[in-house]
């Protein structure tokens, strides 16, 4: 088993290309995240989170948030997510669209 991967504290423009590498190098072995430190995340690098989520229950991987910050969850919550469905890497198709009608 592989040490967490620790998401810095401010994922944002410019840390979306190195969170996506730190991820990719993962590839193929389950990913466990430790967003305990994040003070803010960002839209980027939500999208760079959603794909890996994707990409792992694509792979039959687990992906793993533990423990999560306050912001974190607090950031996801106004995206529209629950960290469960992060982690499943399922949502809803048109989920976005029909809380924007909201």
């Amino acid at each position: 088993m592989t040490a967490p991967l620790s998401l810095a504290p401010r994922l944002d423009l410019p840390a979306a290309n190195p969170l996506a590498e730190a991820i990719r190098a993962r590839t193929g072995q389950a990913l466990d995240l430790d967003a305990g430190n994040v003070a803010h995340l960002g839209g980027l690098c939500l999208q760079v989170l959603l794909a890996a989520a994707a990409s792992w229950r694509a792979a039959g991987q687990p992906l793993r948030i533990s423990p999560r910050s306050q912001a974190f969850e607090e950031a996801l919550a106004m995206f529209g997510l629950a960290p469960a469905q992060l982690e499943s890497g399922q949502l809803e198709s048109g989920q976005f669209e029909s809380e924007a009608a909201a």
